[in-house]
């Protein structure tokens, strides 16, 4: 009795695993052997950084990010990473050490823009090998903030200044974007109600040189594919100089 009850335990655990990794982190398991060798993850909410938000915030935390992305590009049976995005924004600090990790990967990596890429979600947009967003959604690009006690002195402004200069940098050099338009587009006023900034919808994104190209998951994919064929010519024709 107990040899046949082993293959439904045996059944049941990948199960619960994937159930667990779903409540858990809100994805899907890094693929096995036999399965799909593209990974997807999922950048949605708020992202949660330094400090712990309430509960009723739809949330993403970067300490989550950071080891599935370690494990994706430790894993051989993955070519490539399709990011799919729908954020408010958040810690601009753990915004910012995700898409450097995403930037770093050297496997093919394709980010889509879905509903918003707002805030700190335009690095993350951009750290990836290709962009793409879709045609009805929006990235809003403002000037760095800080919520809760703010102590008015020169240094904290200097720390403001170099944190918007490290978000700057980083946009402009994995993007096609100016500097000079970027931070024209960061500190234009009147475009929103009590606010700072500018609402960039999907195809001046494009036009701007923000993103790559109007699209959804079908172009996320099949140009992912493509990366993933490209990566490989050149692996073989490195191994055959070799």
């Amino acid at each position: 009795m107990e040899e046949a009850e082993q293959p439904e335990q045996q059944q049941e655990n990948p199960t619960k695993a994937a159930l667990d990794a779903i409540s858990q982190l809100g994805q899907m398991n890094v693929p096995a052997a036999n399965e799909s060798n593209i990974f997807c993850l999922t950048i949605v909410g708020q992202i949660e950084g330094h400090m712990v938000l309430p509960p009723q915030n739809k949330t993403t935390k970067y300490e989550h990010i950071i080891p599935t992305l370690v494990a994706t590009e430790q894993n051989k049976n993955i070519d490539g990473i399709l990011i799919i995005l729908n954020t408010v924004g958040g810690d601009v600090e753990a915004g910012l050490a995700i898409a450097e990790m995403i930037a770093s990967l050297t496997k093919p990596t394709v980010t889509v823009v879905v509903g918003g890429g707002h805030s700190i979600g335009v690095p993350i947009a951009v750290s990836s090998t290709y962009s793409i967003i879709a045609e009805s959604a929006t990235m809003t690009i403002h000037p760095i903030r800080l919520n809760g006690l703010v102590i008015g002195v020169p240094q904290t402004f200097e720390y403001m200044e170099k944190m918007q200069e490290r978000v700057v940098r980083f946009v402009t050099t994995h993007s096609r974007i100016t500097e000079s338009q970027f931070k024209e587009l960061m500190f234009r006023t009147g475009e929103l109600n009590r606010d700072v900034g500018t609402p960039v919808g999907g195809i001046d994104a494009v036009k701007y040189g923000l993103m790559d190209e109007v699209g959804g998951i079908g172009q996320a994919l099949a140009k992912l594919n493509r990366l993933i064929d490209d990566r490989k010519r050149t692996q073989d024709a490195e191994g055959i100089k070799q």
